[in-house]
């Protein structure tokens, strides 16, 4: 059973390899899972996209802590 995401505290991250700076992000648990119910339809298409191109254009994904204010 998935935990729902709707006050996430983690997200992984794929950094760009050719363009710094650049990268996409999603909310995850502490493991790294993404719960793909919980995005959008463009947020669901943008991470199967850069799951399949990790080593092409993205970097291999780091599961980040998120930092409220």
């Amino acid at each position: 059973m998935c935990r729902s995401l709707t006050t996430p505290r983690f997200q992984i991250r794929f950094e760009s390899l050719f363009n710094a700076g650049r990268a996409l992000s999603f909310p995850c648990d502490a493991q790294g899972h993404v719960e793909l119910d919980e995005l959008s339809d463009s947020a669901r298409q943008n991470y199967l996209y850069a799951r399949a191109v990790v080593g092409r254009e993205f970097a291999a994904p780091t599961v980040q802590p998120i930092e409220y204010a």
